[in-house]
């Protein structure tokens, strides 16, 4: 035996366990200590090389702005609180965390950083895309690939820390479904730091993968609220979708229940309309439908006034009317368009609060349908804060739409009597119309 040799395994590289016959190592060779080393660092190679932080390199801690470029307050508060909980994960990597949110508010990012940290001190890490992750295990079915399937499932499900970046953006067959949810049942039996970023809502993921996502013993689950930072890194209030800016004028404080004009029963139905807005606008939760079959009595005032009220706290509203929002979702089919229909479709249907303007002026093709009961019934099952105006009778509108919205468990519908405003009172100005008498909403 030359000197170079291990004493212990006498250069052969492994060893026979003494052990007795019960134990499950009884007879089996297992790595020398000569070895382990080797084998470790073959190990963290080809998890370097499965990984894709080739262009995330740069993205650190250190390169990340906590507080976003020009946000408000609150959403200041929110992505700085992300930035901390990212921070502590990787100093000591405990349970799972999940970062939820738009595309390019940062979730990536942090993810890449926590990565990045602990591959700077000398930590095992895989980081790879989702989709990616699922194209890595297909190719070992490939007769040419290198590595054997089992091989490569067991590095993904083994690795000392996981990141999954954009969960949801994998093709939903059967096959992915089944591998996602094998990966995730084994490490969280196994109680192994995972990292996930998704785009989508917890409540369309498979629902069992989605069980254990939503276990808040072991899971932190953080929602990202600010914009995406590749529109030029400033924050933008208003989403290019929304037409808000048109109505900044409607606030709930000049909105007139036209007391000196109406009878005291019309007049009273606008007041509590008014109420009802307020009472939302103070705390938006469910759906809210403001219907009427007049034009011009204030149903945009009130919806365009929730909206700003709450823009004014510093929170995301996005409001839009309903066939300007077809419009925009049409316009993607352009060759020209900068914008794929699946990311502006997610930015209407994920909106923290979305307010649907003259739902039913809409064109009744097969199309546009299929898309507002995609939205209608999206909002509904995640329950996220709506509110619609329509001047449309509730049995004209497409059944599947109305049942969501006469829910009375979740939506409050209003209906407002009065007629529409006819202007020359005491309030016109307030109202918004004017001494022409143009017809307003």
């Amino acid at each position: 035996m030359s000197k170079s040799e291990c004493t212990i395994c006498g250069g052969m590289g492994f060893i026979i366990p003494d052990v007795p016959p019960i134990d499950p190592r009884f007879g089996r060779a297992v790595p020398c200590t000569c070895k382990q080393g080797e084998l470790e660092n073959k190990r963290r190679s080809t998890l370097l090389r499965m990984s894709q932080l080739g262009a995330l390199q740069n993205c650190t801690f250190a390169s990340f702005a906590p507080e976003g470029i020009g946000l408000p307050p609150a959403k200041a508060r929110n992505l700085t609180d992300a930035y901390k909980r990212a921070k502590t994960f990787a100093q000591k990597p405990e349970g799972w965390l999940i970062f939820k949110g738009s595309y390019g508010c940062g979730k990536t990012h942090l993810a890449a950083a926590i990565a990045n940290y602990q591959l700077e001190h000398g930590r095992q890490v895989l980081f790879v895309n989702t989709p990616d992750l699922l194209d890595h295990l297909r190719a070992t079915y490939n007769p040419s690939s290198p590595v054997t399937y089992d091989e490569q499932f067991e590095r993904v499900r083994n690795a000392p820390l996981l990141i999954l970046d954009d969960l949801g953006a994998q093709s939903a067959t059967e096959w992915a479904q089944e591998k996602l949810y094998q990966i995730f049942n084994y490490r969280y039996n196994a109680r192994l730091p995972t990292v996930i970023t998704t785009n989508i809502p917890l409540e369309s993921i498979e629902i069992r993968i989605r069980s254990r996502m939503t276990d808040l013993s072991f899971v932190q689950i953080v929602t990202i609220l600010a914009p995406d930072f590749r529109r030029g890194g400033i924050y933008q209030e208003e989403s290019d979708l929304s037409s808000l800016h048109l109505h900044s004028d409607k606030q709930l404080t000049n909105f007139s229940v036209r007391s000196d004009e109406l009878t005291q029963t019309l007049s009273s139905n606008l007041r509590r309309a008014l109420e009802t807005a307020q009472a939302f606008a103070a705390q938006p939760t469910g759906w809210l439908v403001y219907q009427s079959t007049s034009y011009g009595n204030g149903k945009t005032h009130l919806a365009a006034a929730i909206a700003n009220e709450i823009t004014r706290r510093g929170e995301s509203a996005l409001f839009i009317v309903v066939p300007d929002l077809l419009d925009h979702l049409r316009a993607t089919f352009s060759p020209a368009s900068g914008t794929r229909l699946d990311k502006r479709f997610d930015e209407v249907r994920n909106s923290k609060l979305l307010i649907l303007d003259d739902l039913g002026t809409e064109s009744a093709t097969n199309w546009a349908r299929e898309k507002l009961y995609q939205l209608f019934n999206h909002r509904y099952s995640a329950q996220l804060p709506t509110v619609i105006t329509t001047a449309t009778p509730i049995d004209e509108l497409d059944p599947r739409l109305a049942a969501r919205m006469l829910d009375g468990n979740r939506c409050e519908f209003f209906v407002l009597e009065a007629p529409s405003y006819r202007g020359g009172g005491r309030d016109s100005g307030r109202q918004g119309g004017n001494r022409n008498g143009r017809r307003r909403r």
